[in-house]
């Protein structure tokens, strides 16, 4: 490293000096930077992240996007992109460059789509880059239609992926694949496809709904009107989280929960005298805390929920302005199981539905999902947090569901209970029986 001198040719002159004063008296970030940054919706996970659990972001079988494109193992599927592209233009029965130049047009907003973009991709809707947007575009239009049964399948009965075969067996990983936050393809490419395709422009609600339709058919549907969805991650993470958010009761003032004033595990709060209820709806917002009743959206954990909610978090993670509603809702439920008998005892309220190997590989999987979590101020969920504490802190609380737990558990206990009453109230009318004539004589 070169010696920083004054005088002739030193610090005062140095280009590192030059550029840094530039930047000082440029204020700080510029606006070119911000809106750039402002662009941004698709990430890499920082390798911090990616570490705890890296076959979560990695996709199995297809590659959506540039971060991703060309990995020698998700290489087999190129060649049915292409045939899937083929089957577009076909039914379409418009020409490929027509498509090409409305992708082309929006270059500069698809490049600064994705963070950290290598530079063989830029050049303001260069054709490599166009290429891998029209084609990763058309295939997914083809695989959600497919599946979804919203155009006719005219795939060879035995295509790998388009036929009844393929749908089984192989539309799951791609499934699973555009999860990921890094294989994310924009969803501006698929309205600009459409908008060619069909001759009309407003897609939008039915870009959304197709998405969400492949991605989570028992989804509650996006609201209308609201626009674009960046990407298939946020249609599935908007779709989760609609409705409003929990609040505070306003006539409490307490600050946020201390550090070490967590939520007890779930057997623990109903040793405490809290009953679990499943919530009304699936919003992972729909969680309340209401005269001793918890109320919890259902969840059911299967394969592919890791993967989801892994990425998710990573979304808001990176996503400035995203929210952590999806975060604050992981780190709640991760509280909340510590053991397979929480999973139990929440299973029988019908809260959690696991179809990963039992209670026990169910509360694993949660347990593992909010390592190295950062939650944000004031969560949406610290006044329901605050409400359970305080609920179990009360000892009358305590005390009244020790009593509904040990003689109100079953009939027999409940019998039992009564008979011990019975006998003790005629033991003591017997006594009051037997005293009361001794009394009588003396008077």
């Amino acid at each position: 490293m070169a010696a920083f001198r004054r005088g002739s040719g030193g610090v005062e002159e140095s280009a590192w000096v030059a550029e840094v004063e530039t930047a000082v008296a440029d204020g700080g970030a510029s606006e070119e930077e911000s809106s750039r940054w402002r662009l941004h919706c698709i990430y890499r996970v920082p390798a911090c992240v990616k570490d705890l659990n890296r076959k979560a972001y990695q996709p199995q079988v297809v590659s959506l996007g540039p971060f991703h494109h060309g990995e020698p193992q998700l290489a087999p599927m190129d060649a049915h992109k292409r045939r899937a592209l083929v089957h577009f233009l076909r039914r379409a029965r418009r020409p490929l460059p027509e498509f090409a130049a409305a992708v082309a047009g929006l270059g500069e907003r698809l490049e600064g789509a994705y963070q950290g973009l290598g530079d063989e991709w830029r050049g303001g809707g260069g054709e490599r880059f166009v290429e891998l947007m029209v084609t990763d575009g058309c295939f997914i239009l083809e695989v959600m239609r497919a599946a979804t049964g919203w155009e006719v399948n005219d795939y060879a009965g035995d295509d790998p992926v388009f036929s009844a075969h393929g749908l089984l067996y192989t539309v799951p990983y791609i499934r699973r694949d555009m999860l990921m936050i890094e294989n994310q393809l924009p969803l501006l490419v698929l309205e600009r496809l459409l908008a060619v395709e069909t001759g009309k422009d407003g897609n939008e609600d039915l870009i959304n709904r197709l998405v969400l339709l492949f991605l989570s058919p028992t989804a509650w549907p996006l609201t209308t009107g609201v626009g674009l969805a960046l990407h298939p991650l946020d249609v599935l993470r908007r779709s989760l989280l609609y409705g409003p958010a929990p609040a505070p009761p306003p006539s409490d003032p307490s600050p946020a929960p201390a550090p070490d004033d967590i939520i007890r595990p779930a057997e623990e709060l109903y040793e405490a005298g809290v009953r679990f209820k499943r919530s009304p709806t699936s919003s992972l917002l729909d969680i309340r805390f209401h005269r001793g009743t918890l109320y919890l959206p259902p969840i059911a954990i299967d394969d592919t929920t890791e993967y989801m909610l892994l990425n998710l978090m990573a979304l808001e993670r990176l996503h400035a302005g995203a929210g952590n509603g999806v975060t604050a809702y992981v780190f709640f439920m991760d509280s909340m199981v510590g053991s397979a008998r929480d999973v139990a005892l929440l299973a029988a309220r019908r809260v959690v539905h696991s179809a990963v190997g039992g209670d026990r590989a169910a509360a694993r999987l949660l347990n593992g999902l909010s390592r190295d979590v950062v939650l944000e101020p004031g969560s949406a969920l610290d006044g329901v947090h605050r409400e359970v504490n305080a609920y179990c802190r009360k000892r009358w609380n305590r005390w009244r569901a020790n009593l509904v737990h040990t003689y109100f558990r079953s009939p027999w206990s409940f019998m039992s209970l009564l008979a011990a009453v019975f006998l003790l109230v005629m033991t003591v009318l017997q006594t009051v029986y037997t005293v009361l004539p001794y009394y009588g004589d003396q008077s």
